[in-house]
């Protein structure tokens, strides 16, 4: 593989820095507003219907969840959701959007010595300002020959960066926390993937067996590629 390789590509929320606890947080901080109307449980599960629903209108990211949870609170209440409710809601989602930028473990390092090595790429999925605020402000813009903020992570979406990027799927390796996003679409491909777990994972994301592909890498953190890779 490292004979192959020629780009190497990062997903960013929870591959490089914290992202999901912060919408978990935001989960149980919306649930604790509506829980004069219903248990939290089902809370939580029609702001998780309303989200998936919502998906194709808004895609990923931090904007679309907000909206969700609008919606979600007009359900729950039955329309009765008054000022209150949703301003204390628009202030979760923007005070989301203000987080800073915590990066994980031996994220930097890595990509010191990477660097010159290979062409380093982010490719993630999301809101294109949010995405590109967390990039500026992680401090690791220098590392990335291209950023891509993706509207989703289908193969015909990583189909199209590789074109972009003028790279072939034998070329090119994929880092990420989803198996579902950011490994299992590069490898129907046939390209490189490698899969690294966080301790936290959207539902969405989540899938019940690991692949079994050759150029499949499992990790248990982002150092170990470099094993790989030496």
């Amino acid at each position: 593989m490292k004979e192959k390789l020629k780009i190497i590509a990062f997903d960013a929320d929870d591959t490089l820095w914290v992202n999901e606890p912060y919408f978990r947080e935001n989960e149980l901080q919306f649930a604790e507003l509506m829980a004069d109307y219903m248990p939290r449980d089902e809370i939580l599960q029609i702001m998780y219907q309303t989200e998936m629903k919502n998906l194709k209108l808004y895609g990923y990211g931090v904007k679309g969840f907000m909206l969700s949870m609008i919606e979600a609170a007009n359900l729950i209440t039955e329309g009765k959701a008054d000022a209150r409710i949703i301003n204390k809601i628009i202030a979760l989602g923007q005070d989301q959007l203000q987080k800073p930028v915590e990066l994980l473990d031996g994220v930097e390092e890595v990509l010191q010595h990477l660097q010159g090595k290979y062409k380093l790429v982010v490719a993630t999925k999301g809101d294109l300002l949010d995405q590109q605020r967390k990039v500026k402000s992680s401090g690791l813009q220098e590392y990335f020959h291209h950023v891509e903020v993706m509207s989703d992570k289908k193969a015909a979406d990583y189909s199209h960066l590789l074109k972009k990027l003028s790279c072939t799927p034998s070329s090119f390796l994929m880092l990420g926390n989803s198996l579902k996003s950011d490994v299992l679409p590069v490898l129907e491909l046939d390209g490189y993937a490698s899969h690294i777990p966080y301790h936290i994972t959207w539902a969405h994301e989540l899938l019940d067996e690991e692949p079994k592909h050759p150029n499949y890498i499992k990790l248990s953190n982002i150092r170990e590629i470099l094993g790989h890779l030496a």
